[in-house]
């Protein structure tokens, strides 16, 4: 039988939003101030931070406009944490509280609730399913430097990734499967599968980070899953990893979702676009996919456009939080991909946090 005696504490970390129209420059600020982000020494990165987020603030708050003047990013991840504490509470004693990287709440308010709490254990949970220095390392990081002197009588687990936790592949499959039916005529030829990611520098890629072997890896199983549910083939499924939300003069990742989608129009498909790296809606699916590159598509020609929705509180992505949390609070071990132990990053990816049986 599970003990309800011990208490364990699951942080759910994501990057936060605007509260209202008159919070975007201070989030903008916290944003570009945060080393993983601009790697600057202060005083010159504060100042830099400075002159970015005023610069950008108007355009930022045209898009916030756009979805009732603040972000719902706070408000869906809170849904996503009471899904997982109801979830959770048949098999333990467990709490889930939020924790957002560059606005309210901060790891320090919450760091005060989990002490009051008084937990045993406590388990790192980041809503980034493919690690990224610039995101889960971030938000873990600032979390752990903040709770040093509070937390010390706990034990702190982290779960570093899961781009390929068989249930969160699963909540994506159903989600396309469900975004097709209307129009799926049983000819998977018709689509053109855009597994579309937050972008990243290229030189971050290139100096270790597996943010993109994990968002391929992610993709990968969800093409193979895709193939069980809709019995056909993988070689059937017309598909291409792209990303948006570029930001600045240096060169990102790509293929660019803006690129792509100009070759489905000229190749006449229908773009099925899916958000691989984000687990909730937010400014970059509710605005820049749904309005930016939806407009784009149609200037093109583009009659259908498709976008499959986050996976917000879908109930296989709640089941595969469960099922790593599970994992996490009866394992020995302090770092966690998924459900596994073992590293899933192959050795040239240095920024993987996960140093335990790294593969070749």
């Amino acid at each position: 039988m599970k003990s309800f005696d011990k208490k364990t504490a699951v942080i759910l970390f994501n990057l936060g939003g605007p509260d209202k129209l008159e919070s975007v420059e201070p989030f903008l600020f916290n944003l570009f101030n945060d080393k993983a982000i601009i790697g600057l020494p202060q005083p010159f990165r504060f100042l830099l931070a400075k002159f970015i987020s005023k610069r950008r603030v108007k355009k930022a708050q045209k898009i916030y406009q756009q979805i009732g003047g603040k972000s719902p990013l706070l408000d869906t991840t809170i849904a996503q944490a009471d899904a997982l504490e109801k979830e959770l509470s048949f098999s333990g004693n467990f709490k889930v509280f939020v924790a957002m990287r560059y606005f309210h709440p901060f790891s320090e308010e919450v760091i005060k609730k989990v002490k009051e709490y008084d937990p045993s254990q406590v388990i790192l949970l980041p809503l980034y399913p493919q690690f990224s220095s610039t995101t889960s390392e971030s938000s873990i990081q600032d979390f752990l430097k903040k709770s040093l002197s509070d937390l010390k009588q706990a034990t702190i687990k982290i779960v570093c990734c899961y781009p390929s936790e068989v249930e969160f592949i699963r909540s994506h499959s159903l989600l396309i499967k469900q975004t097709i039916a209307k129009t799926y005529k049983n000819n998977l030829s018709d689509f053109r599968f855009l597994f579309s990611a937050h972008g990243l520098p290229q030189k971050l890629i290139n100096d270790g980070d597996p943010y993109v072997f994990q968002v391929e890896k992610t993709t990968k199983e969800i093409l193979q899953n895709m193939a069980e549910i809709l019995e056909k083939p993988e070689s059937e499924i017309d598909f291409k990893i792209c990303y948006q939300s570029k930001v600045g003069p240096l060169e990102w990742t790509g293929p660019s979702l803006d690129q792509e989608i100009k070759k489905v129009a000229l190749d006449k498909k229908i773009p099925v676009i899916i958000p691989v790296a984000f687990v909730s809606d937010h400014s970059e699916t509710l605005v820049e996919l749904d309005i930016d590159y939806k407009n784009m598509a149609q200037k093109l020609g583009v009659e259908e456009y498709l976008r499959v929705p986050a996976l917000n509180v879908e109930g296989h992505f709640i089941k595969s939080l469960v099922q790593i949390c599970k994992a996490v609070e009866g394992n020995d071990a302090t770092i966690f991909s998924g459900q596994k132990t073992a590293r899933i990053c192959p050795k040239n990816f240095k920024f993987c946090p996960n140093q335990n049986s790294c593969p070749a």
